[in-house]
């Protein structure tokens, strides 16, 4: 999947935006769901502080365990369902939410065909051969020696936040041209 095709210049350049701010958060605050969810904030101007501080505790693959959803992915899905995600209207009239559910199995399947599973400790597998638990002192300083923070996870956190905004900036676009369509504005 490689949504740089259907974007416009304007688009691309926000998408790299993306890429480097996740990827630098990672590096400098850690928390890699934080880290997803303040990138996509700053380049699609969320302005959400409840939304933000509800990523942190979903990093480390949920509260540093390393045994749940990537938070990098669990960040992406996040912005993903605050933009297009089911209601309270819609939550007690038992309505489902095809587009949330659809865009967010998009970055999934994208997660997965990249590092193979999408726990956290699928993603170490893949980058360092091993899995870490983060409670657990010396796998905190194998992972940093290992580039863990250097390298490794901001890679994983910039793709990610990125793969996010390219498949929320497709549905944007396909919105517009639907009203184009139309004859909307």
């Amino acid at each position: 999947m490689n949504n740089k095709n259907n974007m416009n210049q304007d688009e691309i350049l926000l998408s790299e935006k993306v890429y480097q701010l996740a990827y630098q958060y990672e590096q400098k605050y850690h928390y890699c769901s934080q880290c997803t969810v303040a990138a996509l904030q700053k380049v699609l101007q969320i302005n959400s502080e409840d939304l933000f501080k509800a990523s942190y505790i979903l990093a480390g693959g949920l509260v540093n365990t390393c045994q749940g959803t990537c938070g990098a992915l669990a960040g992406g899905a996040m912005i993903i369902s605050y933009l297009f995600g089911r209601n309270s209207r819609e939550f007690y009239k038992g309505a489902s939410n095809k587009k949330a559910n659809y865009l967010t199995k998009k970055l999934y399947d994208r997660f997965v065909k990249e590092y193979g599973g999408c726990l956290c400790k699928d993603v170490h597998k893949k980058i360092f051969g091993r899995p870490f638990d983060f409670w657990v002192e010396e796998d905190k300083k194998i992972f940093e020696k290992l580039g863990g923070h250097l390298d490794k996870c901001p890679a994983v956190v910039g793709k990610t936040a990125q793969w996010t905004f390219e498949i929320i900036q497709e549905e944007i676009n396909r919105d517009k041209e639907k009203a184009k369509k139309y004859g909307y504005k």
